[in-house]
Parts: structure tokens; sequence; C-alpha cells
């Protein structure tokens, strides 16, 4: 069996360098992540994923973050444009977890043709009056029940398109009212409060394959913030009851301080699965993969769990989809 490195790293361009592939090859990462910098082409992006699975030497993840709106990594002609999760939930009204379904069932097909096998959703944050604007129109709501439904209709619509969801922001990012790329968001609510609303969401969702951490600091846990805290991970592995593969949000956010290597050490001593580096120099890449290492036991035993479910996509109808989805929405389907 192959021994998984514990990091999701990145590529600098359209292609690896051979730098790159040297790295690759020494550290084997579990996965990869794309960017807007890696898609050029169809055959371009499908050669890159190649060469990411050719140098780590197995059968990798690749992930991109495809939510649609603004966080939309590809973009026409190589992928439909979609509306801000929100919006299209609001419209679609009580057709939402159905006209979602078929949304990320559709994405599911046009990652799955790019040699794309996961994508970075569904978000289970439960919006409120005050979320930051970078999330609250990626949220699909503020009432937890109505988040759940959603979020599992998305988790659906990639399984059944062979493309690994990706929960996020486990446990909760909803309540931030800062960016967490641009500063260290604190949360104020009591222990019961976040339970019975933002936590409840995920725990709902434990059954689901991976999860991304929250960079959030919950006062009433720790002063860590969640991505860094033994105490945070341990409530999402028993209040929660997810026993899926844990990997951080990207280390590189500034809410995080310290250097790569060390916020890298400290994830994975707080019970993180996986480290993921984004938008870094290959120094910086290579530091982390070598701070990270090879995944422990518990972690390779759940990313082993979560490759398993990586199938071959059911049958799709893609214009019958196209035509319910438009039907559910009144004809105003895309961006």
């Amino acid at each position: 069996m192959t021994r998984y490195g514990a990091t999701i790293l990145d590529a600098e361009g359209l292609r690896l360098t051979a730098e790159e592939k040297a790295l690759f090859a020494d550290t084997k990462p579990f996965g990869f992540i794309l960017f807007a910098r890696n898609i050029d082409s169809a055959d371009q992006v499908r050669a890159l994923c190649d060469e990411f699975r050719e140098a780590a030497g197995h059968e990798c993840l690749i992930t991109i973050d495809q939510e649609g709106g603004r966080v939309q990594r590809l973009r026409k002609p190589l992928a439909r444009e979609w509306k801000a999760p929100l919006d299209h939930v609001a419209q679609a009204g009580e057709n939402a977890a159905r006209a979602m379904y078929l949304r990320y069932r559709l994405i599911a097909d046009e990652l799955r043709s790019l040699g794309i096998d996961s994508n970075c959703a569904p978000i289970a944050d439960v919006a409120m009056a005050d979320t930051h604007p970078f999330l609250k129109n990626r949220c699909y709501g503020e009432a937890t029940p109505d988040v759940v439904s959603i979020a599992r209709a998305v988790s659906d619509g990639h399984l059944d398109g062979g493309v690994l969801p990706v929960l996020k922001h486990i446990p909760g990012h909803g309540r931030a009212v800062s960016d967490s790329h641009l500063d260290l968001p604190r949360v104020s609510a009591s222990q019961d409060e976040l339970s019975a609303q933002d936590f409840a969401a995920f725990k709902v969702l434990h059954d689901l394959p991976m999860a991304m951490t929250a960079h959030v600091v919950f006062d009433a846990i720790d002063e860590q913030p969640a991505t860094l805290s033994p105490k945070v991970v341990d409530l999402i592995r028993t209040e929660m009851m997810f026993d899926g593969l844990l990997m951080t949000d990207d280390i590189s956010m500034k809410a995080l301080s310290g250097s790569y290597a060390d916020i890298s050490r400290k994830s994975l001593a707080a019970g993180c699965d996986v480290v993921l580096l984004c938008n870094a120099d290959l120094a910086e890449r290579s530091a982390v993969a070598g701070a990270a290492g090879e995944m422990g036991e518990a972690a390779q035993r759940r990313a082993s769990a979560a490759l398993a479910l990586r199938k071959p996509p059911q049958p799709l109808d893609i214009s019958a989809a196209e035509d319910e989805l438009s039907a559910l929405m009144s004809g105003q389907v895309y961006g």
C-alpha cells in the first residue's frame, strides 16, 4: 500500500516543472488542488492531472474550488457559469435541494471529464445576518435544517458523479464577521449555542468522506483556531462524530501565524490528517512536505476509506438534467 504524504499541494503553472515533479515524487502528496492559473484548455488540464498522478506515484486526489459564483476556478468554455449558491437556493425556493443536486451533478460531470475527482463543497456553514461577505453568499441559508438538506443534496450530486465532496468549514464558519484570508476570526457564542446551530449541521453530515477545517477561534472552547486546536478537533471527532479525512483549510491564509512548517506540525498534532498549502513557492512547499511527513495510521485509514468512495459516475442524461434544472429555476439557471 502506498504511504501518502500528509499534504495537498498545488502547481505554479499549466504544467509541472522538473523541480515540482522531483518534489512530488519524493514526498508523494495525498492530493493536489487546482487554481485558475493552472487552467487553459481541456487537454492541458487533463495532461496536468496526469502529471500530478505520475509524479506522486499513485492515483492521488485532485480537487478544486468549484462552488459557483465568484468561487469558481473553471470558467467558460470548460464549464458552465453559475450563480452564487445562496442566490441559486433563494431562486429555487422549495425546490432548492433538488436544484442544487442537479447543479452539482452537472459540475461533477464537468470535473470528471477533465481528470478532477474532488470538489471543495458542500458548505455547511450556517449563515447569520452579519456573516462576513466573503462567505455569506456561498452559504445555503440561515436555518440549520435547510442547510443540512441542501448540503446533503450537493454531496449526493458529487458522489453520483464520481467526485468526492469536501465538507466545509468544520466545525462552522458562519458566525465569523471577518475574512480568514486576511484576519483571524473570533466567535464568542457559547458552546451550547454553537452545538445547537453551527455544530449541529456538521453532526448530521458526519458520514461524508472529507472535511475542511475553519480557521476560526471559538472562545468558549479554546484560544487556538480550530485548525490548530486539539480541543476543537476532539469535539469534531466526538460530538460531531466525524471520522472522515480532516484536511486543513489553506495554511497560507493570514488567519494563521508562524512558519508554514510550524503550522503544519501544529495542525497535525491537533488531529488534522492532511495539510493544505496553496499559492506557495517551491521552497515553502518542500518545507511543508518535510514537516508533514507521511500520514499516520489513522489518517491513512481515513484517506483510503475516502478514496474507496471515488467510484465511476452513474449514467447521466445531461440534456434531461439541464431541462429539469431549468424548469425548477423558471428558466433562469446560470449566472
